[in-house]
Parts: C-alpha cells; sequence; structure tokens
C-alpha cells in the first residue's frame, strides 16, 4: 500500500482486464488466494452479464478490486471482515486506477461499488447487483471446495 502503480500510456479501455489483473498481481503479491478469488468473481460476474446492461470496464475493475481492502484492513487490525474492506478497498483501488488512467468517472462508481459489496445496497449501480451474486456464488464454491 502507498505506491503508485503506472502504466505506461494508460489503460485500453477496450481490453482493461490484462493492466487490472497486473495491477491486482502487483498489489497482492505472492497472495494467490486473493488474486484467484478475483479473477474467479471476474469470471462470474461476466457471465451473469450477459444478460444484463453493465459497463464493461466498471465490471471488470470492480470485479477485480473488490478485495483490495483486505490487504491494509489486515496490516492495521491483524483481521479483515466486511466492514472493514468497505472501509479501506475504496482507497486502495482509486489508487490503483487512477495510476492506470482509468476514467475518474468510473473510478467513482468503482468505488462505490467497492465500498459497500458487503453491506445492502446504497446505489442503484447494476455492476454492484452483479458484483455481490458474483462473490456470493464464488465465496460458496470456495466455502464447498474447502
Amino acid at each position: 500500500p502507498g505506491s503508485t502503480i503506472r502504466v505506461t500510456g494508460g489503460i485500453d479501455m477496450k481490453h482493461p482486464i490484462g493492466a487490472i489483473t497486473s495491477a491486482l498481481c502487483a498489489f497482492f503479491g505472492d497472495d494467490h488466494r486473493r488474486i484467484q478469488h478475483a479473477v474467479l468473481v471476474l469470471h462470474q460476474a461476466l457471465l451473469l452479464n450477459e444478460d444484463r446492461d453493465c459497463d464493461h470496464e466498471i465490471l471488470v475493475a470492480a470485479a477485480l478490486l473488490h478485495d483490495v481492502g483486505i490487504k491494509p484492513a489486515e496490516a492495521k487490525h491483524g483481521y479483515n471482515d466486511g466492514r472493514l474492506q468497505e472501509e479501506y478497498g475504496p482507497a486502495e483501488a482509486r489508487r490503483i486506477l487512477e495510476g492506470l488512467g482509468f476514467p475518474s468517472e468510473k473510478t467513482r462508481i468503482v468505488t462505490d461499488i467497492i465500498g459497500n459489496h458487503h453491506s445492502p445496497s446504497r446505489f442503484a449501480h447494476p455492476e454492484l447487483a452483479v458484483l455481490k451474486e458474483a462473490d456470493r456464488l464464488v465465496n460458496r464454491q470456495e466455502e464447498a471446495a474447502g
């Protein structure tokens, strides 16, 4: 936390998955479980979005970065829970997305979503509903797998 991740020339908005995934990997480092979880949530969110009208870039960023609040929560408190993830996640996601040159209006929506993905919905963003459903499905799959 604290360092800025930069990609020369900014993010390719036609293909944001690669740049955001690279930033996610740099952020979580050797925490492969968190990276895998984020990628599985993205996959599930994209499947769920086939019948919905979400903004692709917002959905990709929110799905990949939804749990970035875990790392600072654990560093500061020794644990993480949904409330702490919502508290610390938006600032981390904003820092990552700004470093990638992600559009500021879309960054604001992504941070709204990340700051609300464990609580009753305070926003009407369709991407928030898809993320919550995708995260819930992946969490169930991970719990069943042990």
